[in-house]
């Protein structure tokens, strides 16, 4: 009985300490899988290290026509270049958006196809949702490098692997105003004041009918920083800046 007892504790002490690694090893995943400065292949940029004040505002999602004209009309007045994160759903739906984008000279990049989170997918899926996408950017009429941002910045295994196997890089943002709930203006603006350093990377999410307090900010965030002797520069710009 007694060693019976003995040998039940020690399978006790085993199983609960494979729980606790694989609890461990399960929560650093999830804390990889939504860091915004790491990622396990690759090149990940969040911001760029300089002292001059550029900043890149970026914006995620669509083409929509409830706000693909009032942002580049805002963008356009103030001649300020911004860096377009499509998904390729939305461009296939509304091809010429994404073609005054580009026709407007702003830089376009890759959001996926559908949006869908990419941790647990599989390489094919992640080439699908990529190359799809790259393509309808083509089309729309984008000549330049097509950088890549995840779906709400979520990423693992399978997609890192893929965009460095690419020489792809994957962009995230040091400064996300409007990513909780939908803020009102004021707070939009605010927070990206608040938070924009040197090199910074704004992402906005200002294209559909529900985010009219995001846009009404666009133009108020532009002229405060540019008060502060802030220049704005595309992603690739910003990039060419590193030291």
């Amino acid at each position: 009985m007694i060693l019976k007892s003995r040998r039940a504790r020690k399978w006790t002490v085993i199983v609960a300490s494979v729980l606790v690694v694989v609890l461990a090893g399960a929560v650093t995943l999830f804390e990889v899988s939504k860091s915004r400065t790491f990622q396990f292949f690759g090149t990940l940029v969040d911001r760029v290290d300089t002292t001059e004040q550029i900043v890149a505002l970026t914006f995620d999602d669509g083409p929509d026509p409830a706000g693909a004209h009032a942002i580049l009309d805002t963008l356009r007045s103030r001649q300020v270049p911004a860096t377009f994160f499509l998904i390729g759903r939305d461009i296939a739906a509304h091809p010429e958006l994404a073609h005054d984008i580009a026709a407007a000279g702003h830089e376009i990049g890759n959001h996926s196809f559908s949006h869908e989170r990419m941790i647990g997918v599989t390489p094919g899926w992640v080439a699908d949702e990529v190359e799809a996408t790259d393509a309808l950017i083509r089309a729309a009429g984008y000549p330049g490098e097509i950088l890549f941002r995840p779906p709400n910045g979520k990423k693992l295994f399978a997609l890192p692997h893929y965009l460095a196997e690419h020489h792809r890089t994957t962009i995230t943002w040091d400064v996300e105003p409007d990513s909780d709930g939908i803020p009102d203006t004021a707070t939009v603006e605010r927070t990206t004041l608040d938070q924009v350093r040197p090199g910074s990377i704004v992402v906005l999410h200002g294209m559909y009918a529900s985010r009219e307090q995001t846009r009404q900010a666009i133009g108020p965030i532009v002229d405060r920083l540019k008060q502060r002797g802030y220049r704005f520069v595309t992603v690739s710009q910003l990039l060419a800046a590193r030291h």
